[in-house]
């Protein structure tokens, strides 16, 4: 593990000599907050920015961002009618959230 550090140090020492990590998007700004990745493995949320930074993220993540719409809607909503049908879409959603969490779960090991 000291090794890879070590080499891991002599490249970021490289980079900068050759001046190769100048000019980069946010430089001289502080590291953005991400609490979420406090407690995930380190690896995994590395992986989870790379997808977001590329626009292809687990379909969980946007079925997540539809249930809360969901939510903020059904709580917004006066007619029973609405209420009943917002209740359903948020069952299904739900249900097709931890599906896909479960899925990801079992991928990942």
């Amino acid at each position: 593990m000291r090794s890879l550090r070590q080499l891991i140090e002599r490249q970021i020492l490289k980079a900068q000599a050759e001046g190769k990590l100048e000019g980069l998007e946010g430089e001289g700004k502080p590291l953005p907050e991400r609490p979420e990745e406090s407690v995930v493995d380190p690896a995994m949320a590395a992986g989870y920015r790379i997808m977001a930074e590329a626009g292809a993220l687990p379909e969980e993540f946007g079925l997540k961002k539809d249930l809360d719409a969901a939510r903020a809607d059904w709580r917004a909503a006066t007619d029973e009618a609405e209420k009943k049908r917002l209740m359903a879409r948020i069952a299904d959603l739900e249900m097709r959230y931890n599906i896909a969490r479960d899925a990801r779960k079992k991928f990942m090991g």
